[in-house]
């Protein structure tokens, strides 16, 4: 199974096969949930939010048809959770620096990336929604601009001009 592609995967599952299932889940694990902790306050929503859409993929695996990449069909159902997350009113401020998953060996340079992931995650908060979505499904979802503006809803112009905008803001509030 390692070697069937995402859009194979998903095909089975939907024929019954749950180790295709369970390789698809394998593989998103980290840029979906990332997608979402990116978006959210805590670790705790971010999980929710992840397990929520797992269960909409589940719910819409006899729906799913070849036509789009399966990465850009599972990034536009996490996209929509969000929104509807967000329409509950639920809180959005940024993730606190706590939450840094600092993973190297050496501390002082731990303490260099806990750092610089703090500096980026509060310039991440001060763009605008729709900016930051594109670029997380960009950086976390790995989409292309024709996959975030159909998962957004947008113009593959208009996705494009969020990300430069975002970038460009980045690089402002980051001073890079």
């Amino acid at each position: 199974m390692k070697g069937d592609s995402d859009e194979a995967l998903m095909l089975s599952y939907a024929k019954g096969n749950a180790k295709s299932f369970e390789a698809l889940y394998g593989r998103y694990r980290q840029p979906l949930f990332g997608y979402f902790l990116r978006h959210v306050s805590d670790e705790a929503t971010a999980n929710d939010l992840y397990q929520g859409c797992w269960e909409k993929v589940i719910a819409a695996r006899g729906r799913y048809r070849r036509r789009s990449p399966f990465r850009a069909w599972l990034f536009r159902i996490a996209h929509n959770h969000l929104v509807d997350h967000y329409r509950r009113g639920r809180d959005a401020s940024p993730l606190p620096p706590e939450l840094a998953d600092p993973d190297a060996d050496n501390p002082g340079e731990e303490i260099d990336n806990q750092v610089r992931r703090t500096r980026f995650l509060a310039a991440l908060a001060t763009l605008p929604e729709e900016q930051r979505d594109a670029l997380l499904l960009r950086l976390e979802g790995d989409l292309g601009l024709d996959q975030i503006a159909a998962v957004t809803g947008v113009g593959a112009e208009t996705a494009k001009s969020r990300l430069r905008y975002a970038t460009k803001k980045l690089k402002e509030v980051l001073g890079v």
